[in-house]
C-alpha cells in the first residue's frame, strides 16, 4: 500500500468521527495555548523588567535609608535618614563617577486652570536628568541658576504635560503646586512606567525651592535637610564595585556608625537588580510552562484512549485488510497517522489560541506580551512528541492483531 493511501485512509477515519475527534485534541490545545500564552506573557514582563531598569543606567547605583535602628538592646528603634551634608560629603569625596544627584520626593496637588492632578513632585539638582537618563523634550533642565537664586521653575514628564497641557506645548506657561505658582521650563521625553510608579507622570523643581517654600517640617530631621534618596552614576560597569565600596565608607564616617554596627543606609545596584529579577522571572516563566505542558501530558492520554477505541472499534476492518494482504507496518503506519494527525491539528490551533491570548493581553495593556519562535517550537514539539509517544502502544496493538481473529470479532 502507498504511502499516501494510507494518509488518506487515517484521515477518512478521522473524518467519519469528527465530534470525538475534536473532543480528542482539546486536551493538546489547551495545554499549547497554555505554554504559548504563559510564556509569552513571562517573557514580556522580564523584557518590561530589563528596559525599565536599564532606562536608568546599569551603572546606576542609589542610596537610601536603611532600616530604624536600635540603639541598645531593650530601647526604642531609632529613624534612619539621608541628609543633604551627605550628598556634599559623597560628591565632593567620591572618585569613578559620571554624576551624582539627590531627590527629595512628595506628592502633591498639581493644577493648571481646571485641572489638577496628584502628582510626584521632586526636588532635584541640575544633575538629575542625566543621571536618571531622562531626555528633555522640550525646554530645558533645572540649571544651577535657579537652584541658586530659588526659582519657581518646573520641569513636567510626558504624562503631566498631556494631562494639565492636553492641547498645547507646557513651556513657558504656568502651573500650582500646592497653590504656589511655577513656570513650566520644560517638558521631558516618555520614558515608561515602573512595577507601581509611573516615571512620566512628575514634575521636577530645584532642590533648594523646595526646601524653602513647598516641603517645609516634612524635610528636616533634627535640624538637618533630609532627601529621599542619592543617585550615583559610575562612570563605567568597571568602577560600580569601588563606587559602592567608597559610598559604604564615607556614609558610616558620616552617620559615625561604629566598627561592627550594622549600615542605617540601603545601596541598590541596578546591574545586581537587573540580574536577580531576570533569573526570577525566568525562572517563573519556565516553571508556568512546565505546569502547563502537563496538560499537554493529559491530552496524549486522552488521545491514546481515543485511538484504543477506535482499534477496538475497527477490529474487523483490521482483519479483512490483514487478510488481503495489509502488512503489519501498514496498520501501524496508518493509526499512528491518526494520532500524529490529532496532535499536530491541535498543536496548531493550540499555538493560533495562546498567540491569540497573548494578543488581548497586550491590547489591555497589561503587559507587552512577546510570543517567541523557541515557546512555538518548544509546545509544537512536544504536542508532536506526545502525539507519536502516546500512539505507538494503540498502533502496535492493532498492527499485532491476528486475522483471524480479529474476523471472527463482534
Amino acid at each position: 500500500m502507498l504511502i499516501a493511501q494510507n494518509i488518506l485512509t487515517a484521515l477518512r477515519g478521522l473524518a467519519a468521527n469528527k465530534l470525538r475527534s475534536a473532543l480528542t485534541i482539546l486536551g493538546i490545545v489547551i495545554g499549547v495555548a497554555a505554554v504559548v500564552a504563559l510564556m509569552a506573557i513571562g517573557t514580556g514582563a522580564t523584557s518590561s523588567i530589563t528596559s525599565r531598569i536599564t532606562s536608568n543606567g546599569s551603572n546606576l547605583l542609589n542610596i537610601q535609608a536603611g532600616r530604624s535602628q536600635r540603639p541598645s538592646p531593650g530601647s526604642q528603634f531609632a529613624p534612619t535618614y539621608l541628609t543633604y551634608s551627605d550628598y556634599v560629603a559623597l560628591s565632593k569625596t567620591l572618585t569613578g563617577i559620571a554624576g551624582i544627584s539627590p531627590a527629595y520626593q512628595g506628592r502633591y496637588t498639581v493644577t493648571q486652570g481646571t485641572v489638577s492632578s496628584q502628582t510626584s513632585v521632586t526636588g532635584v539638582t541640575e544633575s538629575y536628568i542625566r543621571v536618571h537618563t531622562y531626555e528633555i523634550a522640550l525646554g530645558r533642565g533645572i540649571n544651577t541658576a535657579d537652584r541658586t537664586k530659588q526659582s519657581q521653575t518646573a520641569v513636567i514628564g510626558a504624562t503631566t504635560a498631556e494631562t494639565l497641557f492636553p492641547n498645547s506645548s507646557a513651556v513657558g506657561k504656568s502651573i500650582k503646586i500646592n497653590n504656589l505658582v511655577f513656570t513650566v521650563v520644560g517638558t521631558l521625553k516618555a520614558k515608561g512606567s515602573s512595577g507601581f510608579s509611573n516615571e512620566d507622570d512628575v514634575v521636577f523643581i530645584p532642590l533648594e525651592t523646595g526646601y524653602s517654600k513647598l516641603f517645609g517640617s516634612n524635610a528636616v530631621e533634627n535640624g538637618e535637610k533630609t532627601v529621599n534618596a542619592i543617585a550615583v552614576s559610575a562612570s563605567s560597569a568597571d568602577t560600580v564595585d569601588s563606587v559602592s565600596a567608597q559610598i559604604t565608607f564615607i556614609l558610616r564616617k558620616q552617620h559615625h556608625l561604629k566598627a561592627g554596627a550594622a549600615d542605617d543606609f540601603r545601596i541598590q545596584n541596578q546591574a545586581a537588580l537587573l540580574s536577580t529579577l531576570t533569573s526570577v522571572t525566568s525562572t517563573l516563566t519556565t516553571f508556568l510552562g512546565a505546569i502547563a505542558a502537563l496538560s499537554l501530558l493529559v491530552g496524549g492520554i486522552g488521545i491514546m484512549n481515543i485511538t484504543l477505541v477506535s482499534v477496538s472499534e475497527r477490529t474487523r476492518e483490521i482483519g479483512l485488510r490483514k487478510a488481503v494482504g495489509a502488512r503489519k507496518d501498514h496498520i501501524l503506519f496508518q493509526f499512528l497517522i491518526e494520532t500524529m494527525t490529532l496532535s499536530i491539528t491541535g498543536g496548531v490551533i493550540g499555538i493560533l489560541l495562546g498567540a491569540g491570548i497573548a494578543g488581548v493581553v497586550t491590547m489591555l495593556g497589561l503587559i507587552t506580551a512577546q510570543v517567541t519562535l523557541s515557546s512555538v517550537m518548544l509546545s509544537f514539539g512536544f504536542s508532536v512528541a506526545i502525539g507519536l509517544f502516546f500512539g505507538i502502544y494503540p498502533a502496535y496493538r492493532a498492527a499485532n492483531l491476528h486475522p483471524m481473529e480479529a474476523l471472527r470479532s463482534e
